[in-house]
């Protein structure tokens, strides 16, 4: 009767998303910890105290070097997320006497991941995510960029070098991976471009996109993980980050067993799909950004329905994370996963597209859509 109490709470919207998130979890598990809720306020407030530090040190740099003095600038920090979870389940497994260890480590966890992000949103030119308390033209919000990144990259390098070969050597493998991915970006717009006015076939984009192989599987997912829709994509795309993180705290004699690390990067993976990519479906549609969200979209046939598979695909990573993160017995994890999944809007997403051959009169060539769409589209 308190499980069934529990999911009927969980599901009242009027209730805070953390708390739901809580009584969703229990509802789920029969899993009630309020160690958990102690937790993670001494994990918020260590790595709250962490990020001060660090945007301090980032604006005095700004101000040193191009004269923006009294600057503040602000960058989400919503990514360290699973540097925070690893912290906490860490806490929980060492001795006292090694928590500062794991402390030293999260920080180089947290700036590492801060900075592969800020890279990522130079090369995409998203320059508005580094926001700041001062009026300033795009050009000078590009330097701000150029030199907030740069500050970060020198501050995980001198603290890598406090670390032994095979740490750096991983965290030099996540750069490589991430990068390729990176660099297959033009790759993935053409094919998303070509299928769109019909130069390449739906088979050839669930070949290329949906159904890729790992060329060198990764030991941490299991075979039926590894058969997942986009996961050779996602997990170069941003699970390969998190690996490598947790990867990280083992070479450095820090270890966290497999069923946590597998929660933390299938979760990262399904908080890709199930929050970034259907907020942004339309820009990303717009701008020939291909995604698992628009991926769906493009193979669909007429009696399929694209918004149901992308849903569909979103909670089988975030289910698979679930239960990592019980096996882990990770109750703050589960309680974060759920919290992503109360997060997320799958019912933003139109129930269909329309996908034209580019020369056909009328079509937008920046959606492949005819802008004559059923009325219940709603875009």
């Amino acid at each position: 009767m308190l499980h069934r109490s529990a999911d009927w709470l969980a599901g009242r919207e009027r209730l805070p998303e953390s708390v739901r998130a809580v009584l969703g979890y229990y509802g789920d598990t029969g899993v009630f910890d309020y160690r958990s809720l102690l937790l993670k306020r001494r994990v918020d407030s260590v790595v709250g105290r962490m990020l001060d530090r660090l945007f301090a040190e980032l604006d005095r740099a700004l101000a040193d070097e191009l004269g923006h003095n009294g600057i503040s600038l602000r960058y989400d920090t919503k990514l360290v997320l699973p540097a925070k979870l690893t912290l906490g389940q860490l806490y929980r497994r060492l001795e006292p006497a090694d928590h500062l260890r794991a402390e030293e480590l999260t920080r180089l966890a947290v700036e590492a991941l801060i900075d592969g992000d800020m890279r990522d949103a130079i090369n995409d030119e998203e320059f508005d995510d580094f926001e700041v308390d001062i009026d300033i033209d795009s050009h000078e919000r590009r330097e701000i960029a150029d030199v907030a990144q740069e500050h970060m990259q020198r501050r995980v390098e001198k603290q890598l070098t406090a670390y032994s070969e095979p740490v750096r050597d991983t965290y030099e493998w996540a750069v490589r991976v991430s990068n390729a991915h990176q660099e297959r970006d033009r790759q993935f717009r053409e094919l998303m471009a070509a299928v769109k006015r019909g130069g390449a076939t739906r088979e050839r984009l669930a070949t290329e996109y949906r159904d890729l192989p790992f060329e060198d599987p990764p030991g941490l997912l299991t075979e039926t993980e590894r058969s997942l829709p986009y996961i050779r994509t996602q997990y170069d795309r941003v699970g390969v980050l998190y690996d490598a993180m947790l990867e990280m705290y083992r070479e450095a004699g820090l270890s966290v067993e497999r069923p946590f690390r597998r929660s933390i990067v299938l979760a990262i993976i399904g908080a890709q799909i199930w929050l970034d990519d259907i907020d942004d479906f339309e820009a990303d549609l717009r701008s020939g950004q291909l995604t698992p969200a628009t991926a769906e979209y493009l193979l669909s046939a007429e009696d399929n329905d694209p918004r149901a598979a992308v849903v569909d695909t979103g909670r089988r990573y975030l289910d698979r994370a679930q239960a990592a993160a019980t096996a882990a017995d990770s109750a703050l994890t589960g309680i974060a996963i759920e919290y992503i999944r109360l997060s997320g809007e799958p019912g933003s997403l139109p129930p269909g597209i329309e996908i034209r051959d580019e020369s056909t009169p009328g079509t937008d060539t920046a959606t492949g859509t005819t802008g004559r769409q059923p009325a219940e589209d709603s875009r």
